[in-house]
């Protein structure tokens, strides 16, 4: 038992003297990123174009004096810049950049 004892001390020891090694970013992390950012600027240009179509319809129906289902769209283009706001929020306190 000692031998076996001794044997994961040396190994401790051994492990213990190894170097700090510097962080490098892995293989194509550049182009993962680009292709992120692009994923964001789509994700706010596509709520952005959303809420503005939905107050162009919104103002449209009133307008006409027809049923008002564009209120809809806009709460809807709301929580999904929402969700699409916090997601981004959430990765970047996750990856830690």
């Amino acid at each position: 038992m000692s031998i076996m004892l001794n044997s994961i001390g040396d190994s401790l020891v051994t492990l213990a003297q190894l170097g700090n090694p510097t962080p490098e970013a892995p293989p194509l992390s550049d182009k993962i990123m680009q292709f992120v950012r692009y994923g964001t600027w789509f994700a706010m240009l596509s709520g952005i174009v959303a809420i503005v179509y939905a107050g162009g319809k919104f103002a449209w129906e009133k307008w006409q004096g027809s049923g008002l289902e564009s209120p809809k769209m806009v709460a809807g283009a709301m929580i999904g810049g929402v969700v699409a706001t916090s997601a981004g929020t959430i990765m970047n306190a996750v990856i830690g950049t």
